[in-house]
């Protein structure tokens, strides 16, 4: 079990090393409490508002904190649940008559949930050939992979109907009627619409089988693609911004294990550094999508998302970003990240 003080970050701390401790204690929100005192509060939502405004991992995490958090008396913990539902947070410090926090009550505690709904269709690409999960791939089509007592389409399909989606269709081709057969045998409460791909047209090609299909925003997601977040928040935010497109991207923190050199003219060495740390956004093949980038899509072309993306970048259109911490997103087309969730689901057991 946490304890409180596991909670508290320093103000002077930056994003990046917030965002850490986040993924470190499993938590969406962290206190700025000097002496155990409530300063302010700062959640991952916080931190990616703090990022889309401009601002920088290496900046202090004040400048992305709520210096205004709700916070109840010792004496009031009683209203809890009816503050948490009000306000619609996740967690609510309690605090002495110093101001100290004593107890923290979180939504999933009292029951309480808090996520957005939105039921817009999902259209999941599932033909391609799974080449990264190699040999399981050569018996079994990836969308049908087994993580614990669910094959990996299935348990994507189950995070999006935690949000209010029941309209799936499923872009299949390799194995094809492996998946058909699983998914005509399961019992569902959502419509699932199958478009077969004759001939493999990349991850954003076969959006052109679509056409006359779909009519409103969707989400669009790869068939190993395992994320935890507010799907409902994310399609909040794609059309706040009045984005073409929305791309989901998970920051990745990677330390080389090696002294890097960087070479200078005639040979010399320009500059050395010992383990240089990276920091970057990387694509996890989920976004939020609007209908007229399917009506657009060239007929019989074979081109990755990404791609089509760049090509309506190019041209000016709006195209945004919906940034996570890195432990939101869990890559299940790596064999390493499979069996890491199987590992976690028997210890849920």
């Amino acid at each position: 079990m946490l304890k409180i003080e596991e909670l508290f970050v320093d103000r002077h701390a930056t994003v990046l090393e917030t965002m850490k401790k986040l993924d470190e204690t499993g938590q969406r929100i962290l206190f700025i409490a000097p002496d155990g005192v409530l300063q302010a509060v700062v959640t991952d939502g916080d931190i990616r508002k703090f990022l889309l405004r401009g601002g920088t991992l290496a900046e202090p995490v004040e400048q992305a904190a709520n210096f205004s958090p709700k916070s109840l008396p010792v004496s009031e913990r009683g209203r809890a649940r009816e503050e948490l539902q009000k306000y619609g947070i996740d967690a609510l410090p309690i605090l002495n008559k110093k101001g100290v926090i004593t107890d923290i009550v979180f939504a999933g505690g009292v029951d309480v949930d808090n996520r957005k709904k939105v039921d817009i269709p999902v259209v999941m690409m599932a033909g391609g050939l799974g080449t990264r999960l190699y040999p399981y791939t050569k018996i079994l089509p990836k969308p049908l992979i087994p993580v614990g007592e669910q094959p990996i389409a299935e348990m994507i399909i189950d995070r999006f109907r935690e949000f209010g989606c029941h309209r799936f269709k499923m872009v299949v081709n390799y194995k094809k009627n492996m998946i058909k057969s699983y998914f005509g045998e399961v019992e569902k409460d959502y419509d699932l619409e199958f478009v077969d791909e004759e001939q493999f047209m990349g991850t954003g090609g076969g959006l052109c089988l679509l056409k006359g299909k779909v009519d409103s925003p969707f989400f669009f997601t790869n068939c190993d693609t395992l994320l935890d977040l507010d799907f409902g928040d994310l399609y909040a935010k794609h059309k706040e911004r009045g984005n073409l497109v929305t791309m989901v991207c998970a920051l990745k923190h990677y330390t080389v294990p090696y002294g890097v050199v960087e070479l200078g003219e005639d040979g010399g060495i320009a500059a050395m550094r010992e383990k240089p740390e990276l920091n970057f956004l990387t694509n996890t093949g989920v976004y939020v999508v609007e209908p007229r980038v399917v009506e657009e899509m060239k007929e019989g072309e074979n081109i990755g998302f990404p791609d089509v993306i760049e090509r309506y970048r190019a041209a000016g259109e709006k195209v945004g970003v919906y940034p996570i911490n890195e432990s939101a997103w869990m890559d299940m087309g790596q064999m390493e990240e499979l069996e890491k969730m199987r590992r976690k689901l028997e210890t849920q057991r």
